[in-house]
């Protein structure tokens, strides 16, 4: 049985993104249905070894052509993946979960960490997370504001 389509938030092809663990930082994003895991840029990345486990320590500079603005962050490391880009490069990441807040919903993804400087978009959203929450309006942009 098909869900209806009244119990999905419809998006844009991209999204402001709040981090509420991550001093509610809002981070621009490419919704992008042919990536599985979500991905974030990230600089300074250090593994931090505890009792509970372990956590990874980042820098993320939200905003893109910014590097004044940067926002210190902490998650917990849930997995280490080889993740294939969309040019065939494989590379292996760290994967933490982090709270996102989009459309009126808050609730943890799977987040890889790695260098995106380089791209249009400082996140990728990838189909995991918006998997039985949002569907995508590809000609639409910015569905939910700043």
């Amino acid at each position: 049985m098909k869900p209806s389509d009244d119990v999905y938030t419809l998006i844009g092809w991209r999204e402001w993104i709040v981090f509420p663990d991550f001093e509610n930082a809002r981070v621009k994003a490419k919704v992008d249905t042919g990536a599985r895991t979500s991905a974030i840029h990230a600089e300074d990345i250090t593994l931090i070894e505890g009792k509970d486990g372990t956590r990874v320590d980042f820098l993320v500079h939200p905003n893109q052509d910014d590097d004044d603005n940067v926002v210190e962050c902490s998650a917990k490391l849930i997995d280490r993946r080889t993740i294939t880009d969309s040019g065939g490069h494989k590379e292996e990441r760290f994967i933490v979960q982090a709270n996102i807040q989009l459309g009126g919903k808050t609730f943890p993804i799977e987040l890889s960490l790695t260098d995106r400087d380089s791209m249009g978009f400082r996140m990728l959203l990838g189909r995991t997370a918006m998997k039985k929450r949002f569907r995508v309006q590809p000609d639409r942009s910015f569905l939910h504001g700043r």
